[in-house]
């Protein structure tokens, strides 16, 4: 994809033969979901034309890194660091956060025979989601493992995001601004990410019910 108007001809398409699957016109009482697409990004002009990309159709629901594709369309060689990658995976992952689009999808990893391969996989699924990305493209059944296991929060980040949750609640009705958790200040962008957190680890499958029990007593320090 090089520009909002290959999404522009797919979404009417789209309306055209499927109407029923446009997210605005589904009925609430339909059995199938509203369509969604992912928009692959995988050129030099689909990275200058990001901002109207994810403007550019009601059925978008994120982009993919094609990587192997942009590495070609910029004659790069793909290296392990993916240094070379840097400022389009940035720049993809912050428009997608900034055009509220649910799903960022990293590169693919060619590696995945084993040890090293999967060592190769963790590194690149640890280095996506510290860029932004919520997911990874996958070639592979032995992959899904490990990519579902980096991108899922992990028990002890739920448990800290509850605590946080519960005990600003309590700050909150105490009229209190900032405060603090095991010694570090918790303000509202805290807040915010951990009620982030504990809406991810639900959709996970994650008992964060059983969770909260356990903290409910949890104060602000």
């Amino acid at each position: 994809m090089n520009s909002a108007a290959d999404l522009h001809f797919v979404t009417d398409v789209i309306r055209h033969w499927l109407p029923r699957s446009h997210p605005v016109d589904a009925s609430p009482q339909s059995s199938r979901p509203p369509l969604r697409l992912l928009a692959l990004i995988e050129s030099a002009k689909s990275l200058s034309n990001l901002s109207e990309i994810c403007k550019a159709s009601p059925y978008l629901s994120g982009l993919i890194f094609a990587a192997e594709d942009f590495a070609l369309d910029m004659s790069l060689t793909r290296t392990p660091s993916l240094s070379e990658f840097l400022y389009a995976r940035s720049a993809i992952a912050i428009a997608c956060r900034s055009h509220n689009l649910p799903s960022t999808i990293d590169l693919v990893c060619t590696a995945y025979k084993g040890e090293q391969g999967q060592k190769t996989l963790k590194e690149e699924c640890i280095g996506g989601k510290g860029l932004g990305f919520n997911g990874k493209q996958l070639i592979h059944p032995s992959q899904v493992e490990i990519c579902q296991h980096i991108y899922s929060p992990s028990e002890e980040e739920v448990e800290w995001a509850i605590r946080v949750v519960i005990a600003d609640e309590k700050a909150d009705n105490q009229g209190r601004g900032a405060w603090t958790l095991d010694d570090k200040m918790i303000d509202v962008p805290v807040v915010g990410k951990a009620k982030a957190l504990v809406k991810k680890a639900a959709l996970c499958g994650m008992n964060v019910d059983e969770i909260k029990a356990k903290w409910v007593h949890q104060e602000p320090e």
